[in-house]
């Protein structure tokens, strides 16, 4: 049996005729060829249907409380995404993957409280990072060091807590002025004495007495090892003393009775 074969000069016309589908813009969402606006539009999740080709992504004003992982992978050219006003609670360690194009994050007034440094690894392009207006009392450090071409952070209106548990944060923002926007808003919430005092206001001496009763990983293993061996040695050492008393007074016992008339 022969094959039918189509003239190449057909085949070229059919492909201009009925070119290859291209993914919808979500019915929820206004799109142009490189920039979707879903913004108030009461979504729960991030659409899945958008254009590999999508630079700038607007999801503002909705109400989504998870970016699970992988919710972008298929936007490996998107530069700008905006999460603004949202209900985010939590953001899946893989939920960034595929972002390696993106030069600005907006989790602007939102509800995180914990970031992990792993969650922000794709993001090697980022320079600016707002996290303003969220309910974070800490924030590693390695979570910002993992953004290696960071120039502008926001981080006011934060509900941070002053205690030592501030040091490293404090200790980067210190080394890096150039690139936190806003210091004055940067303000202590807990504890009540320095309600609203600003971090940035704080020098070496504030945190001395966190340096001088914080621990090396050497001296937690030391106290591991003496701990121990300190209670068992004190438990050998009262066995033996409480046997020479014993001891001693079965000698006297003795004495007294051979002594006897």
């Amino acid at each position: 049996m022969g094959c039918w074969r189509v003239p190449s000069p057909v085949l070229a016309l059919l492909l201009v005729l009925c070119p290859a589908p291209s993914p919808a813009c979500p019915a929820a969402c206004r799109c142009s060829p490189r920039d979707v606006d879903c913004s108030e539009r009461g979504l729960r999740e991030v659409p899945w249907s958008l254009s590999p080709n999508t630079s700038t992504l607007w999801l503002g004003y909705n109400f989504i409380t998870v970016l699970g992982p992988n919710s972008f992978l298929q936007l490996p050219g998107l530069r700008l995404l905006s999460l603004v006003h949202n209900r985010l609670e939590l953001i899946h360690s893989h939920a960034l993957v595929g972002l390696m194009a993106l030069q600005e994050l907006d989790l602007s007034h939102n509800h995180l409280t914990l970031l992990t440094p792993e969650t922000f690894l794709p993001l090697t392009s980022l320079a600016t990072f707002n996290l303003g207006s969220n309910r974070l009392g800490e924030l590693e450090p390695r979570v910002l060091d993992a953004l290696p071409q960071l120039q502008a952070l926001l981080l006011q209106d934060n509900p941070w807590v002053c205690s030592c548990g501030i040091l490293p944060l404090w200790r980067w923002l210190s080394h890096n002025r150039e690139k936190v926007r806003e210091k004055s808003l940067l303000l202590c919430r807990v504890p009540e004495q320095l309600n609203k005092y600003p971090i940035m206001a704080f020098g070496d001496e504030s945190f001395r007495q966190c340096q001088e009763t914080s621990l090396s990983p050497q001296h937690y293993f030391a106290f591991f090892i003496i701990g121990p061996f300190s209670f068992i040695a004190s438990i050998f050492f009262c066995t033996f003393m409480g046997s020479l008393v014993v001891f001693y007074h079965s000698l006297r016992r003795e004495s007294h009775c051979w002594r006897r008339p």
